[in-house]
């Protein structure tokens, strides 16, 4: 028998080596919850609790349930606009810094069963989910570990009460798809009316594996979210950007949810990096994260969330936008009207994907299961791969005649493990290979977008892997252009000056707050503002008849006459955000030149990607002689790190020909940076 032997392993060998061995997975790998999570791609957050109805961004926890009263909550129409808008699923916030829960906890009277809101008698928590299984979404809740109500806050009493909460909300409501955990932690509250700060070691109070473990008895198929995971991690900022190079791998055990490094050192994770915790980009449809009157006309354009669903998605993250809930209960139409116009964007985008009819090769195969056609079947469970010990290889593809495209699709299978460290895009040209673009990571899912480009060949090329590239699809698409709004400058007189995005275009604009058309002031040099003014300008294409939607200045009093006092210098009051002051005593002192009734001020931190001494407690005073002082404002700029955007504090009106913005705290401990101030005069 043994004559047999050697001819029938000769034959398996052979069968193996025409399919091609079994690729070997580079660690870490992700957890069956991780790439289902990963699937989903595209969700939404909902911002509706307290700050609702008290008008803030962070909560002091002093609200009484009874501020709680939405006039027309539905939640089925929540889940209506995410549904059409292309979501997969909604994350509400169940419960914010402030305390105030959206169930009727068993453990807190800071709920809803103590508001009007349905007699005391509603479940924002069921509503949220009975619509979700509707309209075929998947459910997550957000819940804070910090607590600016409860009493025993700090003390081991509150890790009782948050797990039993964690409970109720795990064990009522059906599948939860995702439990987020806040980052902020500790600080300034209420407290049960002790009105205090109170400090807590973020890393080791709430003892966070026994709150994994909770979590995973009770939701074993949710991923949890937190700075630094376990399952999946932040991006790092709320501007809706992922870094270019993009790791899932983190070194885990390093990190921890509120630690102040971790946008610096974690969030672009590491090539090295011990676990599988990819990024979620989270960002707000508009400024705030919850809603505010004064900010209907300041929702994300969408040029801005297109190029933030290709920052996001399109650099191997998920991404989750927010919408603030508006104190009826409902999205309000300004939003819906913006994320819908995204979702048509999009499937306009991806419409035709021109690698499916194209004929597709390879530069090398690692056998029969792992061939070239692999990228352009749609299926992702199927993959192109090389034989074991490159690192390296090419995809070419051709189009049969010559084809315009602008952007670039990979994914690579995950499941083994992310491993592509570059790649680069080439047309042939006259029979040599010209560089198109180039970029680093791929993982999930990359795009690459770039002007319009004509080829009848190209040529994907795997520079550098981990080991084997393992190649799951490949799309090329040719996205319709979108007509962009012009850009904006104005000067320290006042004049605005108006830039078109692209050639052959006219701009129009309007100065009383409507969307300009093209009967509206044709603009022809600098606009010339001098007083509290809202400013709209579009971009108008003659060739098709079509307007971009407008960009929206609300411009107040010029600073052209302004002086900064002392050892100020005049960099905060330059009409250039990108430009900032430091200060040596953690204040701005400005002459406005002549007395002016004011009604409030604004503040733009620094704009930076690693900004210091960002302001998150202030005073603010007015003078008419630049020596006797009085306080008109104090406060926090809530969430300003994370968002650091323009803050806008209003108060009672009054007169003042001197103005000054104190900085009683800055984030970092640093000394106080000053991006840009102004006034409000309406």
């Amino acid at each position: 028998m043994k004559k047999y032997i050697w001819p029938a392993l000769l034959l398996g060998l052979t069968f193996c080596q025409e399919k091609g061995a079994p690729i070997t997975p580079v660690e870490p790998t992700p957890a069956p919850r991780q790439i289902a999570w990963q699937e989903l791609e595209y969700y939404g957050f909902l911002h509706f609790n307290m700050n609702t109805f008290s008008d803030r961004e962070w909560g002091f926890g002093d609200e009484r349930p009874e501020q709680f009263n939405p006039t027309a909550l539905d939640a089925r129409q929540w889940a209506r606009v995410a549904s059409e808008a292309g979501m997969k699923g909604l994350i509400i916030t169940a419960k914010h810094h402030d305390g105030f829960v959206l169930w009727p906890s068993a453990y807190t009277e800071h709920s809803v069963k103590n508001s009007p809101w349905k007699d005391g008698k509603g479940d924002l928590i069921k509503d949220l989910s009975e619509a979700c299984k509707e309209y075929g979404l998947k459910f997550g809740i957000y819940y804070s570990p910090w607590d600016r109500n409860h009493p025993d806050y700090g003390k081991p009493e509150y890790i009782t009460y948050m797990r039993n909460q964690l409970t109720e909300l795990l064990t009522n409501y059906g599948e939860i798809f995702e439990v987020w955990f806040d980052g902020a932690n500790g600080g300034d509250g209420y407290y049960g009316g002790a009105n205090e700060t109170r400090k807590v070691d973020k890393l080791t109070y709430y003892k966070w594996p026994e709150v994994y473990e909770l979590v995973r008895e009770l939701q074993p198929n949710a991923v949890m979210f937190s700075d630094g995971g376990p399952d999946v991690r932040w991006v790092g900022n709320e501007h809706g950007e992922a870094f270019e190079t993009n790791w899932a791998n983190l070194m885990r055990d390093s990190v921890y949810a509120g630690m102040p490094d971790y946008p610096q050192k974690y969030a672009p994770g590491q090539e090295n990096g011990t676990h599988w915790v990819p990024a979620e980009t989270n960002v707000s449809i508009r400024p705030g994260w919850y809603y505010h009157t004064y900010e209907d006309h300041r929702v994300r354009s969408l040029a801005n969330l297109v190029d933030i669903y290709y920052n996001s998605i399109g650099r191997n993250t998920s991404l989750l936008i927010n919408f603030p809930i508006d104190t009826r209960g409902l999205i309000h139409e300004n939003d819906e009207e913006a994320i819908l116009k995204l979702g048509e964007k999009i499937k306009e985008d991806f419409a035709v994907n021109l690698v499916s009819q194209a004929a597709v090769s390879a530069s090398v195969e690692r056998g029969s299961d792992y061939v070239s056609e692999n990228v352009q079947d749609e299926d992702y469970e199927t993959y192109w791969s090389v034989p074991d010990g490159q690192k390296s290889g090419s995809i070419e593809i051709d189009f049969g005649k010559p084809t315009v495209f602008n952007r670039l699709l990979i994914q690579e299978y995950v499941v083994l493990g992310q491993r592509i460290k570059a790649f680069s895009l080439e047309k042939e040209v006259n029979g040599n290979w010209e560089k198109v673009t180039e970029a680093t990571t791929v993982g999930h899912k990359r795009i690459l977008r770039f002007p319009d480009t004509e080829a009848q060949k190209i040529r994907v090329n795997f520079l550098n892997s981990k080991d084997v590239p393992v190649i799951a699809e490949v799309g090329v698409y040719h996205a319709p252009k979108l007509l962009l709004p012009p850009t904006t400058k104005r000067s320290t007189s006042g004049e605005v000056t108006l830039t078109a995005p692209d050639t052959n275009l006219e701009l129009y604009y309007t100065l009383d707050g409507s969307n300009p058309t093209k009967d509206s002031q044709s603009y022809t040099g600098p606009i010339p503002v001098t007083k509290a003014t809202t400013l709209l300008a579009s971009s108008y294409d003659p060739a098709t008849g079509k307007i971009s939607d407008p960009v929206r200045l609300d411009l107040d009093l010029p600073k052209g006459t302004w002086k900064a006092i002392g050892d100020e210098d005049a960099k905060a009051i330059d009409e250039n955000t990108y430009t900032y002051f430091t200060s040596k005593n953690g204040m701005l002192t400005i002459d406005l030149g002549e007395p002016i009734e004011i009604q409030g001020f604004s503040y733009m931190p620094m704009q930076a990607r690693y900004p210091s001494g960002i302001i998150t407690n202030f005073e603010f005073q007015i003078s008419a002689d630049g020596n006797s002082w009085k306080t008109v404002a104090s406060g926090e700029f809530s969430n300003i790190v994370n968002s650091p955007i323009e803050q806008l504090v209003r108060f009672d009106p009054a007169n003042a020909k001197f103005i000054r913005l104190k900085a009683t705290k800055t984030a970092d401990g640093n000394g106080a940076t000053f991006g840009e101030v102004g006034v409000l005069t309406n």
